[in-house]
């Protein structure tokens, strides 16, 4: 019988995340790219870059989520699509099997998840402002002329660590402006970054949450150790980071796939079509629900949107 192997595919508005694992949950392809404003030419990139690396494998389960879990899921037939909550906590106690918390901040929002006996018992998530997130850190480290990979070592060079305010990202730059107009030195304003962004999490994300160890910090942000020293020094507890805490979300799909009792043939050749997604407004009811219609070569081959029967076409 041939080996069978399962995919699991994250898909935000800022990254793409993927993996492939085999029947004894192993990684054996990942990948994260951006997402670039285009989920489908992100998703054909990632498939490409998956299949170069695991090559023509047999994938009979494949798993979707994050925002453009529906559209991507549609294009990719897949098999479960799930939020991303449940994905990243199945994902993070299949490597860490006791943890309680799970802090995770991405590019463009930020999650926690409180997990008790193995289940998911609460969670919050903030993608209102961006001042907690990846993309504010970014933009920050251009403004001071460094590299973003480099930033969590810079900061725990400093010696004079300022208060920042992160309530929002235009106080958070205005701020971090009239410090350095002050004369505090990069590392020190730097620091003082990492610290905000914790302050802002605690503060908005997980405010009225009780966080327990074991801890967990993933997401993109928690390969800067400037930020999870923050979380350490902050909460007072021990803080674990994984290798790949960023692909959580993709290795939960996955596993989430395995477990499904639906099976498929996947088609790796999926660059060689044309998808696209066509909207309108259904005017059959009262709901005026949005359909988006998803074409591969000119054909429909799903729609989604509708509250009612009388929001799909007829094939």
């Amino acid at each position: 019988m041939k080996k069978e192997y399962y995919l699991g595919v994250d898909i935000g508005s800022i990254s793409t995340k993927g993996v492939i694992i085999d029947n004894m949950n192993n990684i054996i392809a990942d990948d994260y790219l951006w997402t670039e404003g285009n989920p489908i030419e992100a998703v054909k990139k990632l498939i490409n870059s998956l299949y170069k690396q695991a090559g023509d494998v047999n994938i009979v389960g494949v798993g979707t989520t994050g925002s453009a879990r529906y559209l991507i899921g549609k294009i990719l037939n897949a098999t479960v699509i799930k939020n991303e909550i449940t994905a990243h906590a199945i994902g993070t106690m299949s490597l860490i099997p006791d943890v309680k918390t799970i802090i995770e901040i991405g590019g463009q929002d930020s999650k926690i998840i409180l997990i008790d006996k193995g289940i998911v018992i609460d969670y919050a998530m903030n993608t209102i402002c961006a001042a907690g997130t990846g993309a504010f850190l970014s933009s920050q480290a251009k403004r001071l002329g460094v590299n973003i990979e480099d930033f969590g070592e810079i900061a725990l060079k400093s010696k004079n660590c300022p208060k920042l305010s992160a309530r929002c990202s235009v106080f958070a730059e205005s701020d971090l402006v009239h410090k350095l107009q002050m004369g505090y030195k990069k590392e020190d304003v730097i620091r003082g970054l990492c610290n905000a962004i914790v302050s802002n999490y605690l503060n908005n994300v997980a405010k009225g949450k009780r966080i327990k160890p074991k801890i967990v910090f993933q997401g993109g942000v928690s390969k800067n150790i400037g930020v999870k020293k923050a979380f350490e020094e902050q909460l007072g507890e021990e803080v674990i980071t994984i290798d790949k805490g960023h692909l959580m979300g993709a290795l939960g799909i996955a596993l989430i796939a395995k477990k499904s009792d639906s099976r498929i043939n996947f088609d790796f050749n999926i660059k060689d079509y044309n998808f696209k997604t066509v909207g309108m407004e259904c005017n059959g009811c009262a709901n005026n629900c949005e359909i988006v219609s998803v074409y591969k070569n000119d054909e429909i081959i799903d729609q989604y949107g509708n509250k009612c029967e009388r929001g799909i076409y007829n094939r």
